[in-house]
């Protein structure tokens, strides 16, 4: 099974090869690494072409942000299944990809996704929120729930029918893409119960009061624009939070 990982980026010089080299260091033996960079302007592209010779593709053009970066990415994508590794996040060691693998051929499921830890900039080895996903279920879904986008990995094909990331939404698009795929399709999917990926703090979604706000908006509109959830949703998504900053 070929697994297609996608990192899109945008000057982001300081993190962007030690995502390369989570990526690089995979055990999984048959990785199409896909690199898409939005024609940065710090240096991000030479870090990227020191490993040119790694790297399945990689693309620099402008784009309209990390959405439609990933949506290139889906769209180079040759792999029976796709997954990402932003350029802020590492995995959480060596053989998650392996274990993606296995997962898929065991269950047989058009998805998979597993647990993720916030960690500081600074030291990714310092947990500031554990986000334990738990078993999926529909009830679940239309109660605010959603599984680590970063850990969900989804077959090729699944895009391929119902379509990849809205870029009409700037933070949110995973969110209604996810909805789309467990909530509209019913697409079958599979939990790991492990931590797969590890993501710095400081996300487009939560730098601000700004985007705070544009995030609920863009949550409520997703849930509309797939029939899942409602106002009562997206405070039980947001209150839900809260324990992950407690836990270990």
């Amino acid at each position: 099974m070929k697994i297609s990982i996608i990192t899109s980026v945008y000057n982001n010089k300081e993190t962007i090869s030690e995502a390369i080299e989570s990526v690089l260091s995979q055990t999984y033996d048959n990785i199409e690494y896909i690199v898409v960079d939005g024609a940065s302007t710090d240096g991000t592209v030479d870090i990227i072409q020191r490993y040119a010779d790694k790297i399945t593709t990689f693309v620099s053009e402008p784009d309209k942000g990390i959405y439609d970066g990933l949506n290139k990415g889906v769209a180079l994508a040759t792999g029976e299944v796709v997954g990402f590794l932003h350029s802020d996040d590492l995995f959480e060691d060596e053989n998650v990809v392996v274990k993606i693998a296995e997962a898929f051929k065991t269950n047989g499921t058009e998805s998979i996704y597993g647990d993720l830890t916030y960690v500081t900039k600074e030291d990714t080895s310092k947990v500031v929120r554990y986000w334990k996903s738990g078993q999926f279920t529909y009830k679940k879904l239309k109660r605010g729930w959603m599984p680590p986008h970063p850990t969900f990995y989804v077959k090729r094909e699944v895009y391929e029918k119902y379509g990849a990331f809205d870029i009409s939404f700037k933070i949110a698009a995973d969110y209604d893409s996810i909805l789309r795929f467990l909530g509209w399709e019913k697409i079958s999917t599979h939990y790991i119960p492990e931590v797969l990926v590890k993501m710095r703090i400081g996300g487009a979604s939560n730098k601000s009061l700004k985007n705070l706000i544009q995030k609920s908006r863009e949550d409520l509109k997703a849930m509309k624009n797939n029939g899942v959830g409602h106002i009562g949703s997206l405070f039980v998504k947001n209150v839900s939070k809260v324990p992950q900053f407690f836990r270990r």
